[in-house]
């Protein structure tokens, strides 16, 4: 049966990243279609070759992040010539170096828009390619510290917290995803490339959106409130009779009166404190004991499926186990594939959450072994002899 092919096909994209933000721009690019060729140090490759967990010795992490995507190795030192042969080649390119890097080398857009002018440049950094902070070294971490969503992110009484997942690095790649993408329609449409510059705190500024209108339009600083929500209330966790939690969103004042009626409150519709949705931002701290009482004589599968037959937002709050074996989330929807790996046999890995009702995003092929695609590409895309690939071997070039 013929592979379906994906809404990038035809799409070169020339992956020098490493790590997270920047693999996992050219891991959407490559569900959708693209043939990313992913360029890794020869001997060593992408830092996450060694990073858990790990299956016979081959990193989950790797595995996950670069599915799709074929490997080459190249040292850029001793390879410039190779390498501009392949952004000639190249749709897009995309790198996650330190600001400054690319332009050591003597490979900075500037230089390589000489070579490709329709070349779509993606770079993702900490703070950009521009600014005082530029040549600052980022990470998810940082770009969380910096964004200010560590500092509304926990318990009132509690330190700043982390996001438990690397919200900064994935939001990073799907913003230069975006980037790239528009860019190369542009490129297409005028022969004229460009430079995409994402930086991880600039991702998350902009992820704070409404948080940030708290200071800049009301003036009040926010501050950690747990897990309410600054903007509609009551909007948080709640336990129930089992010991669990489940979340209830009353985003409205139409599902603060379902609540309402449904607890056996329904004088709570028009108390001038819970009344509309701004009294009840004001009176969190008093209502949510109110629904907290109400929700403790529930358990949590009867609570959840009592408010969803009355159509209000609730959901169990899931481990990353029920996650995994959820009808809707990984049956339907299939955000959990098994794959085959010819080194390691059967995985599972983290599907593509972009359904396309024509060319389906996905899988299609494991990440590459170690400089795996080298003849393929070299050979092939580049049309170098037998002679001159096995010459870069010998020096080092690959």
């Amino acid at each position: 049966m013929e592979q379906q092919k994906g809404a990038l096909e035809g799409v070169v994209v020339l992956d020098l990243s490493r790590v997270l933000a920047g693999p996992y721009c050219s891991m959407i690019l490559s569900d959708m279609g693209a043939e990313v060729i992913k360029v890794e140090i020869p001997g060593t490759g992408d830092d996450t070759r060694g990073f858990p967990p790990f299956k016979e010795g081959k990193s989950g992490y790797f595995m996950n992040m670069n599915r799709n995507k074929k490997g080459i190795t190249l040292n850029l030192k001793k390879g410039k010539e190779v390498f501009l042969d392949l952004v000639k080649k190249a749709d897009i390119l995309i790198e996650n170096y330190r600001p400054g890097t690319m332009e050591k080398l003597g490979l900075g857009y500037e230089e390589l828009k000489k070579v490709n002018p329709k070349l779509v440049y993606g770079c993702i950094s900490g703070f950009g390619h521009y600014g005082p902070y530029s040549k600052r070294p980022g990470y998810d971490i940082v770009g969380q510290a910096m964004s200010g969503i560590m500092s509304v992110t926990g318990w009132p009484d509690g330190e700043a917290t982390r996001a438990g997942a690397p919200v900064s690095d994935t939001v990073a790649g799907i913003s230069l995803t975006a980037g790239v993408l528009a860019a190369l329609h542009y490129a297409e449409r005028t022969g004229i490339g460009q430079k995409v510059d994402i930086a991880l705190v600039d991702s998350l500024v902009s992820v704070m959106q409404i948080i940030n209108q708290i200071y800049l339009i009301g003036g009040r600083l926010p501050g950690r409130t747990g897990n309410a929500y600054e903007s509609t209330a009551p909007y948080d966790t709640f336990p129930t009779k089992d010991g669990q939690h489940v979340v209830i969103g009353v985003a409205n004042d139409k599902f603060w009166k379902q609540l309402c009626e449904f607890m056996g409150k329904p004088e709570l519709i028009t108390d001038p404190e819970m009344a509309k949705n701004g009294d009840r931002v004001r009176n969190r701290d008093k209502i949510k004991p109110i629904v907290e009482e109400w929700t403790k004589t529930q358990t949590a599968e009867e609570l959840v499926s009592k408010l969803l037959e009355i159509g209000l937002p609730t959901a169990p709050i899931y481990n990353v186990k029920q996650v995994t074996e959820d009808p809707h989330i990984a049956g339907a929807r299939e955000m959990f594939i098994e794959i085959e790996d010819p080194e390691v046999g059967k995985i599972k890995v983290t599907n593509s959450h972009i359904k396309m009702s024509e060319t389906k995003a996905g899988f299609r092929s494991p990440a590459p072994m170690l400089g795996q695609h080298n003849e393929e590409i070299y050979g092939g895309l580049l049309g170098y002899s037998p002679e001159r690939i096995r010459e870069m071997k010998e020096n080092g070039t690959i």
